[in-house]
C-alpha cells in the first residue's frame, strides 16, 4: 500500500526532531504528537490553551492531508498532571461532534516540559 509522508505543513513549525507531521497510508492518517509550539517556539500557558494550539496544529495537519477535523476518529492526549484532564475535556467537548475514541493517561515528562500533547488518526468512511 502506498504511503504518502506530510512533512512540511503552512503554519506548523517544523519539528527539531527527525519525524513526518503524519503518514498517510491508503484511507487513514496517523498524525504526530502536537504541543504548543509557535515559529518562535514552545509557549507554556494553561493545560487548555496548550491544548487548543495542539488541536490547531493537529487539524491544521490533518487538512494538509485532505482530512477534515470530522474525520479525526482516535485522539490521544498525554498530560504531564491528570489534574488538568477536566479543563480539556471541556475544550475537547465543544471541538469534535461526533467525538472521537480517546486515551489519556498521564507522562512522566513531555517535551519542553509542556502540559499536554496531542496526536491523533484521521480515516475517511
Amino acid at each position: 500500500m502506498t504511503r504518502h509522508f506530510i512533512v512540511d505543513v503552512l503554519g506548523v513549525p517544523p519539528s527539531p526532531s527527525p519525524i513526518s507531521n503524519a503518514v498517510v497510508v491508503g484511507d487513514t492518517c496517523h498524525i504526530s504528537g502536537q504541543l504548543a509550539v509557535y515559529e518562535d517556539g514552545y509557549r507554556p500557558g494553561t493545560a487548555r490553551q496548550e491544548a487548543a494550539r495542539a488541536f490547531d496544529l493537529v487539524f491544521a495537519i490533518a487538512a494538509e492531508a485532505g482530512f477534515a477535523k470530522e474525520d479525526i476518529v482516535y485522539v490521544d492526549l498525554a498530560f504531564a498532571d491528570l489534574d488538568d484532564v477536566p479543563e480539556v475535556n471541556a475544550l475537547y467537548g465543544a471541538l469534535f461532534d461526533p467525538r472521537p475514541a480517546r486515551t489519556i493517561y498521564q507522562a512522566a515528562r513531555l517535551p519542553f516540559d509542556a502540559k499536554i500533547k496531542v496526536q491523533a488518526i484521521a480515516m475517511r468512511a
